[in-house]
């Protein structure tokens, strides 16, 4: 059972990690165009935040599983 629940783990926190960044990604163009009225730099900034964000979301889990010896 443990090992049958050990290979679903993983596989969940990276469905909802990719649903969560996919619904994010969905507005991101809405968002960015209203910042770009107040300024295309903050909205540059924004963007590249939220895209640098997803990866390292998923760099700091998988660091969290190399410490615990998965």
């Amino acid at each position: 059972m443990s090992g049958e629940r050990k290979g679903k783990s993983p596989a969940l926190a990276a469905l909802f990690i990719l649903l969560g960044t996919g619904v994010v990604f969905y507005f991101l163009p809405s968002v960015m165009i209203a910042l770009g009225d107040v300024s295309p730099w903050l909205a540059g900034v924004f963007g590249t935040l939220l895209v640098l964000g997803f990866f390292l979301l998923f760099w700091l889990r998988a660091r969290y599983q190399r410490s615990r010896g998965n």
